[in-house]
């Protein structure tokens, strides 16, 4: 039984040494060391030797697997650092080569031409307000002089959360609540989400507009023209035509629609502008003063102009783009040009 543990323990360091993987060196251990190994199956036959030997047998059986054990170790090491060192040397990676760079993602357009209008009449004097999304149809339609049988809420193709309770149709509400919590002067510009039920290339049931509004002492027509038209230069570039048509709002009288020479054709006429000549861009006019009633204001003192219009639609003929849907729909191949 001696020789024949001095015979396993040779050829297991033999395999051992002959093993060229971690995987070849797992094998070897499994064929000596294993429950089904060598060693096992040679213990096996420790209980037919005399009862004086077996205490020796064992002891020097449990010495070779202790040395088998360490041998297997130290062999796995090694076997470790040879792969190592093969793969630091195959592996190498030039450091002097470019980084692969992160690819950046960047504003929405909606986005960036809303900065870019808040932008401007921040240097107006204008500050920022918002307000909910989902609103009371007093700030929505009541306060704004729109009652419940006016045409115009037709118009507005409203969704309905409740008889009281709707999606804003305009950003106009901001006007509102803004009015009810702060006295005159008041100036302020309140971009937001608007919802309505439209769906086609230049309209969308979710689109977004800027309301803005001033209101003090002695506030005209001529003012609303003159901010307007500074914007518009701002905006568009300077000498670009601008006009002011007659229009009607129930919460502005006088009102009017605001165009801009087209900034396709450059006001020669094309299919844009419908051959006119002209891109309607926004809505404006003086606050009437039904609705400085409903928010506490006193009308034979104070004065103030509104305006509002669709980000959408100036984002459009900003950037050229012939079809609303495309700023939604988040095709990359879109956005990236932005």
């Amino acid at each position: 039984m001696n020789n024949q543990l001095a015979a396993l323990e040779k050829a297991a360091a033999h395999a051992a040494g002959e093993a060229c993987s971690e995987l070849d060196l797992q094998q070897v251990r499994a064929r000596f060391l294993g429950k089904k190994g060598e060693l096992t199956a040679l213990m096996k036959g420790v209980g037919s030797l005399p009862a004086e030997q077996r205490p020796i047998v064992g002891a020097l059986a449990n010495e070779v697997k202790d040395r088998l054990e360490t041998l297997f170790n130290s062999r796995l090491e090694e076997l470790r650092a040879v792969e190592l060192q093969r793969r630091l040397t195959a592996e190498r990676v030039d450091v002097t080569l470019p980084g692969r760079r992160l690819r950046r993602g960047s504003r929405h357009p909606i986005t960036q031409v809303t900065e870019e209008i808040v932008s401007i009449f921040a240097s107006l004097g204008f500050g920022v307000a918002e307000g909910p999304e989902v609103e009371r149809d007093f700030y929505n339609f009541e306060a704004l002089n729109i009652p419940r049988d006016h045409p115009a809420r037709d118009m507005q193709d409203t969704f309905y959360v409740s008889d009281d309770v709707v999606l804003r149709t305009h950003t106009s509400p901001v006007q509102v609540r803004t009015m009810l919590n702060q006295a005159p002067p008041v100036r302020v510009v309140a971009p937001g989400t608007v919802y309505r039920r439209d769906s086609d290339i230049t309209h969308s049931p979710m689109f977004h507009q800027i309301e803005g509004f001033l209101v003090d002492r002695r506030v005209t027509f001529g003012d609303l023209k003159g901010m307007l038209t500074t914007f518009i230069n701002e905006y568009f570039g300077t000498g670009i035509g601008v006009r002011f048509r007659p229009s009607f709002f129930p919460f502005t009288e006088p009102s009017a629609e605001v165009d801009i020479q087209c900034v396709i054709c450059g006001g020669g006429g094309c299919r844009v502008c419908k051959n006119s000549g002209w891109l309607e861009i926004l809505g404006s006019g003086m606050i009437d003063p039904e609705v400085f009633k409903a928010v506490g204001y006193d009308p034979e003192i104070y004065t103030g102009f509104a305006f509002g219009m669709g980000i959408e639609r100036i984002a459009m003929l900003k950037y050229g783009v012939n079809d609303l849907r495309l700023f939604f729909e988040n095709d990359l191949r879109f956005l990236k040009q932005f």
